[in-house]
């Protein structure tokens, strides 16, 4: 079970802390491993014990709404999550200049940099960069923020190499993103990272959530960039193969799922996506490939995984890539 541990501070906005905490609860919804926990922090917050018994505390959001949680964190191992959504800071020129300290305590900091250590991913939201900086994360990474407070983080922390212009970065198990809705973005790309694009499919759906923005890359995400459209028995198709893009997924059992001829959905398929439904399974088992690689499989392991019988195809679909 993974946990997803939220740190809350005074003036948290509260879609940058509950797109990415709907993401993970639909995901839980659907029978994938996570459990979420809510952590309250600000800077006069003496470092608190481990459990989860603790007296709640209350944090008032940028939006007005309080929200009680324990000041105490949980036990977490390697394979939990923490996740820092951000906070109100200055609008205009004020934003140049804020904001000039993240609102997390010294032991939360700590905390942080000792959850990295330990093996676990950090994660952020908008504002929320100031606090992974303020916790040494982002020295020698790249990251990216708000567009509107990049010049501050650039500033602040020169040691941070800032991304500017795009919806989320990952750098050593650190991941930032820009601001607000951004954060569902971010949640969806682990989604995808860890349990492959049909799991974030699913859940992008149910939140009716079609399209994926493109983060820092030109964006794994192929099951959702093609999601941008309107027609439901596309979509019904679609869900079949990103369920199932490693297996042969044979025409007439798309177009029977979709409940249309064969003929028909090959034309609403490629007048929606602008790709046949071979080629969208086959930029599916692309994009797995190309993860898997980057974490250390052969060529041949990460064919096989992905559906195909050798490297051979997985050679010739990257190479037509441009």
């Amino acid at each position: 079970m993974t946990r997803i541990v939220f740190l809350l501070v005074p003036g948290v906005h509260l879609l940058d802390l509950a797109g990415p905490a709907q993401v993970f609860y639909t995901a839980a919804g659907d029978g994938l491993p996570y459990r979420l926990s809510y952590v309250a922090d600000h800077p006069g917050t003496q470092e608190a014990g481990t459990g989860e018994d603790a007296a709640a505390v209350s944090v008032v959001t940028a939006q007005g709404l309080p929200l009680l949680a324990p000041a105490a964190w949980p036990r977490l191992t390697g394979d939990d999550i923490i996740m820092v959504p951000g906070w109100r800071w200055g609008r205009g020129p004020q934003a140049l200049q804020a904001p000039h300290a993240p609102p997390v305590s010294r032991g939360t900091a700590r905390r942080l940099a000792a959850h990295h250590a330990a093996g676990g991913l950090v994660a952020s939201v908008c504002a929320g960069a100031f606090a992974l900086a303020h916790a040494g994360l982002l020295d020698g990474r790249r990251c990216t923020t708000h567009h509107e407070l990049q010049d501050a983080l650039a500033r602040r922390h020169p040691r941070a190499t800032v991304v500017r212009d795009v919806l989320y970065v990952t750098d050593g198990r650190v991941v930032t993103s820009a601001g607000i809705a951004s954060g569902i973005d971010l949640a969806l790309h682990l989604l995808a990272a860890r349990h492959g694009p049909g799991a974030a499919a699913r859940t992008a759906r149910t939140m009716v959530v079609y399209a994926r923005r493109n983060g820092d890359e030109p964006q794994a995400g192929i099951m959702l960039r093609h999601r941008g459209h309107l027609s439901d028995a596309v979509h019904r198709a679609q869900d079949l193969i990103d369920a199932g893009y490693t297996r042969p997924l044979p025409l007439a059992a798309l177009a029977a799922e979709a409940g249309v001829s064969e003929r028909t959905l090959t034309r609403r398929f490629t007048a929606a996506t602008g790709l046949t439904p071979l080629r969208y399974q086959q930029e599916l088992r692309l994009e797995r490939a190309e993860h898997l690689l980057g974490q250390g499989a052969t060529a041949e392991a990460a064919a096989r995984a992905v559906g195909f019988t050798d490297a051979r195809m997985l050679r010739r679909l990257r190479a037509r890539t441009p």
